[in-house]
């Protein structure tokens, strides 16, 4: 039996195929409602696109605990050996537009969202463990340069490569991308990194900084300049489409969960700064400790809905994991709700993917657009918990949980803008570079010089001048490669 179709207040649809006319030729008429419904509500299908990760999958799926992390963090999700919480990742591309191709050569982002006892956590990270960049009042200009020139509306490399040249704390970074790390052949076969310093605390009010890694059990794989080219024009969505049906065909991909924990106190005298997202912990230092392993067994039913207005945040944050003084996390914990807000409503956490699966949010906040859209999960008025929208109040409203407050962080220091280019940009992306056997480093300096070369003169002197800091025979190769094309 057919359902009935209806509009969007219920009322029952005659005719859903001939418009309203003025005689079988005749002019459309303004009284025709379902007409307007149909094209108004056509006219607003699409929501913002991201400025940032525009192009994404996702998919549901379960961490498990093989680890107990009691010593370090009250948050529910790392207590007990066996513990499941449910998940949800979304994997994207960085710079490219909505219809961009998967296969673009481009850092993939890797958001991790645990909805946990306690409330959602986000883990909104990428598949490399540092960024270009170690402040975020210099991302906004970053991204300007990995999208279109306001004239020609084309890409521009002599922007990227003049923006690049004059950042050198992008060095680190600049050497992943163009590596033949820089195209993972799918999502499945890629690493996921929290990137960031966070912080835990226990209950004895010790803290740790830690930093997430999410190893694939698929093994890497990547893709070469050259098989990337014809995927992009056979398949632009081929990352999806893999992805997509993996799951539905049983084959769950899975990441084991790691962990690197550095007690407060060592932060003060550790020989880089820990809070550096252009810098990597030295595994000899603060070694990976597996803690679990993170499974993706169930796609999304719409993906508007699951996938286009799932909103992570670096904010998500529940009691036992905490922020740092990493200068890009502080800024992202501002701009990425505050996106959210922006691109998909003010109260986007009520939308199912967004609300807490696993804990029921109360609070005084009941107002604005879609209020009262209310979490399935917990029902129509899980937003407010009470008719009181105030607090403190004596009407029982929700309150409180001075238990589960931060321990204090000290903190110490002239409030100024400081010059944070006293910092090593070059060591890190030297050890990476010969790290390379000949191969990996050739196809790093044919992929540079592939854009470096469309650059200014200047420009170019200026970037390998970095690229010989790191290494005089990083700078000579890309010099070599740039001389072959002329």
């Amino acid at each position: 039996m057919n359902h009935r179709l209806t509009t969007q207040n219920g009322a029952p649809i005659a005719d859903d195929q001939n418009s309203l006319s003025a005689g079988a030729r005749g002019g459309l008429m303004l009284q025709d409602w379902q007409l307007i419904e149909k094209l108004a509500h056509f006219n607003r299908e699409r929501i913002p696109e991201r400025v940032v990760h525009a192009k994404g999958s996702g998919a549901y799926g379960t961490f498990t605990l093989n680890k107990d992390l009691s010593d370090y963090t009250i948050a529910d999700h790392f207590q007990g050996v066996g513990k499941q919480t449910e998940v949800f990742l979304r994997f994207s591309t960085v710079g490219g537009e909505a219809g961009s191709a998967d296969a673009e050569r481009d850092p993939r982002g890797f958001a991790v969202r645990f909805y946990t006892a306690n409330g959602n956590h986000d883990v909104v990270g990428n598949n490399t463990p540092v960024f270009f960049l170690r402040d975020g009042i210099k991302f906004p200009d970053f991204i300007h340069t990995q999208k279109r020139n306001p004239q020609t509306n084309l890409k521009d490399p002599q922007a990227m490569w003049d923006f690049w040249s004059l950042t050198p704390e992008a060095l680190h970074q600049i050497t992943i991308l163009m590596s033949d790390r820089g195209i993972p052949a799918n999502y499945r076969t890629m690493n996921g990194y929290g990137s960031h310093t966070f912080s835990l605390w226990n209950a004895n009010g010790e803290r740790f900084w830690v930093k997430f890694h999410f190893k694939t059990k698929q093994g890497i794989k990547n893709l070469s300049n050259e098989q990337a080219d014809v995927i992009k024009g056979i398949d632009p969505d081929h990352a999806q489409r893999d992805l997509f049906g993996a799951i539905e065909d049983g084959d769950f991909p899975k990441w084991s969960v790691n962990v690197q924990i550095m007690p407060e106190a060592d932060a003060d005298s550790y020989h880089l700064n820990p809070f550096d997202l252009t810098k990597v912990w030295p595994h000899k230092d603060y070694p990976l400790i597996e803690i679990g392993e993170l499974e993706l067994n169930r796609n999304p039913e719409n993906y508007f809905n699951e996938v286009e207005q799932a909103a992570f945040a670096p904010s998500n944050l529940v009691p036992g994991v905490g922020a740092s003084p990493d200068k890009m996390l502080q800024a992202r914990l501002f701009a990425y709700a505050d996106a959210q807000r922006h691109r998909v409503g003010t109260n986007y956490n009520q939308l199912p993917v967004n609300c807490p699966h696993a804990s029921k949010p109360q609070h005084y906040q009941p107002a604005g657009a879609m209020a009262g859209t209310g979490c399935p999960f917990h029902g129509a008025d899980a937003d407010r918990g009470s008719s009181v929208n105030y607090g403190p109040n004596s009407q029982q409203g929700p309150a409180q949980s001075p238990t589960m407050a931060e321990p204090p962080l000290r903190i110490d220091g002239d409030m100024a803008r400081f010059d944070k280019t006293v910092e090593d940009d070059y060591q890190q992306a030297g050890d990476l570079f010969r790290m390379m056997n000949p191969e990996q480093q050739q196809q790093l300096f044919d992929t540079i010089a592939g854009t470096l070369s469309q650059a200014s003169a200047e420009v170019q002197q200026r970037m390998l001048g970095h690229f010989a800091e790191a290494d005089s025979a990083y700078a000579a190769g890309i010099e070599q490669a740039i001389a072959k094309l002329k």
